[in-house]
């Protein structure tokens, strides 16, 4: 089908490309039943015959949309690079003079294409190619859409995007691997890292704060992937996490007086359940007045205090060179006279000198471990402080654990897509070679599921009051006891 034929082909409708385009759309044909084969077992003159098996026959793929201007797009966009490709990364030029000069060239380069175009098809044109070059090519839409938290991108021709804490694929596709690695380059190259076959994984973000990982061959097999974690353009606030059923109003009482009696909090939960949400409103909490500095490999906590210093590792350049840790972050921030310190995430031997901060006045520090329960936490950190390199016993460790952490907050994502916060957990000490826990809330599932399958529960107060209540006393926090009493006597006395 010529180019021309294409675009008319649009102005008809889907019915005019099924007609020029019959074979994508031809039905398989039926199996035919002699060529299939009974599988019989080997004893079968001792046992009954078995019915014969049939493999089941996989459905035929559904083919990518034709995109009838797809030719022209290509071509131009190909141009448009080579006449402002040098000024892409012109630090003189901002954000808006470049899209204005692209959008110059762009018209240019579409009015020279022989082929007749509409007003409206001329504009969409123009918007998806300065998408390809400037922005970020099909995910712009998806970006822009505050129901979409996650985008997962598995090579050019497959988009999958979390709504609502459910996964969906989407129709939208990059055109070619060519496409994706534009995009991918042009985020990291925004934040002063670099993606190619000698670094071929790169973790980024966008200007809104948005998590960015990305992977190109030949660690990735089947095409270059790309992940992006989103944020809320205005950060969640206590009040949000409260309607969206994350936290229950008395956790947040509770968690409010631990920031503010600078108890050192751990935040615990696997990928994706929103550790980093919770961080940022935990941090929320802490006074206007004290100086804080985060610590995090790509920068995503959005802090609303005005006394923050914003402290980010980086990777070492192309000759193995220059790379400044975590751990040298943690370091350095102690010479910076913090009244906390935020880690974005434990990871590795950076602990160690975290939970050594804790340990030396630098209370009320908070910050994220990857685990699935609280004890999970105690374990994940004994091991990460052994990743620092140090010949400590382990009794060294756990008490080093018990003396500086004061709580641990677990937060999950549910299977109905929900995230709720599970546990908040007191750290008592040790009790023999054992880190004692002592938990304050818990979620209570026994309410069961709707009929949409979302979970019905709801986190109570196990009627524990934690020590960690008296220094609220201590520190003028005032805070009801009620709060810490049990709602579960009438399971309890079942």
């Amino acid at each position: 089908m010529r180019l021309n034929e294409r675009v008319d082909a649009v102005r008809q409708g889907p019915q005019h490309l099924l007609e020029k385009r019959p074979s994508m759309f031809t039905k398989p044909k039926p199996i035919d039943e002699m060529s299939v084969s009974a599988v019989r077992d080997p004893l079968q003159d001792a046992v009954p015959e078995r019915a014969p098996v049939v493999k089941p026959v996989a459905k035929p793929a559904t083919p990518p949309p034709v995109d009838p201007l797809a030719e022209i797009k290509e071509r131009a966009a190909q141009e448009l690079f080579e006449r402002i490709g040098s000024r892409l990364n012109d630090s003189s030029l901002s954000e808006e003079q470049l899209h204005a000069y692209a959008r110059t060239e762009l018209s240019n380069i579409v009015s020279a294409e022989q082929v007749p175009l509409s007003a409206e098809e001329r504009a969409r044109l123009i918007l998806e190619i300065g998408a390809d070059v400037l922005g970020y090519g099909p995910l712009e839409v998806m970006l822009k859409d505050d129901a979409v938290t996650e985008i997962m991108v598995n090579g050019h021709e497959q988009i999958f995007v979390e709504r609502h804490g459910r996964l969906s694929l989407s129709e939208a596709r990059f055109t070619s691997e060519a496409q994706l690695r534009r995009v991918i380059e042009r985020i990291v190259s925004k934040v002063g890292r670099r993606i190619d076959e000698s670094s071929p994984l790169v973790d980024a973000r966008l200007a809104d704060g948005s998590r960015v990982n990305a992977i190109i061959p030949p660690l990735a097999v089947d095409g270059s992937s790309l992940t992006i974690r989103k944020f809320a353009r205005e950060p969640f606030t206590a009040h949000d996490l409260i309607g969206f059923g994350t936290l229950s109003p008395d956790m947040a009482r509770v968690l409010d007086a631990c920031v503010k009696a600078r108890l050192n909090i751990i935040v615990s939960g696997g990928t994706g359940t929103g550790k980093t949400t919770l961080l940022n409103v935990l941090s929320a909490y802490i006074p206007e007045e004290e100086r804080i500095i985060t610590i995090e490999d790509a920068v995503e906590l959005q802090l609303q205090q005005e006394h923050v210093i914003r402290l980010e590792s980086r990777p070492s350049n192309i000759e193995g060179k220059g790379e400044i840790t975590i751990r040298d972050l943690v370091r350095n921030s102690l010479r910076m006279r913090p009244d906390r310190i935020v880690i974005g995430e434990c990871r590795g031997g950076e602990t160690l000198d975290m939970l050594q901060a804790m340990n030396t006045g630098h209370e009320g520090s908070i910050s994220t471990v990857h685990c699935n329960s609280p004890r999970d936490a105690i374990a994940r950190l004994e091991t990460l402080v052994l990743m620092a390199g140090m010949d400590i016993p382990l009794r060294a460790i756990r008490e080093q654990i018990a003396s500086a952490v004061d709580v641990i907050v677990q937060i999950t994502r549910l299977k109905d897509g929900t995230r709720r916060v599970t546990h908040v957990t007191e750290v008592q000490g040790m009790e023999g070679d054992v880190v004692t826990l002592q938990d304050a809330f818990i979620f209570d599932y026994s309410a069961g599921v709707d009929d949409d399958g979302r979970f019905l529960g709801h986190a109570v107060a196990t009627g524990v009051r934690p020590r960690f209540a008296d220094k609220f006393k201590e520190m003028g926090i005032d805070l009801a006891a009620s709060v810490f009493q049990a709602e579960l006597h009438t399971k309890a006395a079942r």
